[in-house]
């Protein structure tokens, strides 16, 4: 089942558009809470947008060939993600009193190198999986955040799939129809204030890659609008370190 003979390009295709132009993916789904002795809860509703560009990364010093890889890329994105009411999935403005700091990412880039792209067949499907396992130090540290971090260390594992029709990977299109998946577990939000307590979040969402970023819902549009409209396009150039909500929570709330 397992088709070790998919690219990188052929992901790139998939997630993202091999002329550069801007992609977008939507998603939508909910996020659980887990805690010892506790019964798992869903505490919120969950939707995202994800404008990307993927360029060809100059500085990976590897040749570029029209016709076939290896070949290396920079995926500029920015993504905007909201948590909303978990029965009339409307925005939350606050939960049990916290105001709620929604998902501002700006940017989420990633430099790909050629890798061996995990890649299954499904009938007439192929399913690429990536597997992120993340531990670093935390943005907030314990001694300068006790209400809003779990600890010193941030750990956290995202598990993507990206689903594309195989007969559409065997065209030369540069980019092809899509739909995903994401499951991600993480320590609770740091504002959620709930420090050091045992448990974390689980989110479990399934989204698509659009036609354009018109098909992204009116409400959702409107509030990006309203508040960052440039999460309406993906950035131009690269630019690091990314943002989190761990580091974007710091920025609204710096230590004293």
């Amino acid at each position: 089942m397992t088709a070790p003979a998919y690219s990188l390009r052929d992901l790139a295709r998939t997630r993202a558009s091999l002329d550069g132009d801007e992609v977008t993916y939507w998603w939508s789904g909910d996020v659980y809470s887990w805690a010892p002795d506790e019964p798992y809860q869903r505490l919120f509703g969950f939707e995202g947008v994800n404008v990307a560009r993927l360029v060809h990364d100059e500085d990976a010093g590897l040749v570029h060939d029209e016709d076939a890889g290896p070949d290396a890329y920079q995926l500029l994105t920015r993504e905007a993600a909201f948590y909303l009411d978990p029965v009339t999935r409307h925005i939350l403005d606050t939960w049990h009193d916290l105001p709620v700091v929604h998902i501002w990412n700006d940017p989420a880039n990633q430099r790909w190198r050629p890798f061996p792209v995990p890649a299954t067949e499904l009938g007439g499907q192929v399913c690429f999986s990536l597997e992120i396992p993340l531990s670093y130090p935390s943005p907030l540290p314990v001694a300068q955040y006790p209400l809003h971090s779990a600890g010193d260390t941030y750990k956290a594992l995202e598990l993507f799939q990206f689903f594309a029709d195989r007969i559409d990977l065997a065209g030369p299109a540069p980019s092809v129809p899509a739909t995903m998946s994401w499951t991600r577990m993480s320590p609770w939000l740091p504002w959620m204030a709930r420090g050091q307590r045992p448990g974390g979040l689980t989110y479990h969402c399934r989204g698509r890659k659009l036609g354009t970023y018109a098909e992204v819902p009116e409400r959702t549009r409107a509030h990006i609008a309203d508040h960052h409209p440039e999460f309406a396009h993906a950035p131009e150039k690269w630019s690091e370190p990314n943002e989190t909500s761990w580091t974007y929570f710091r920025k609204l709330n710096p230590p004293t």
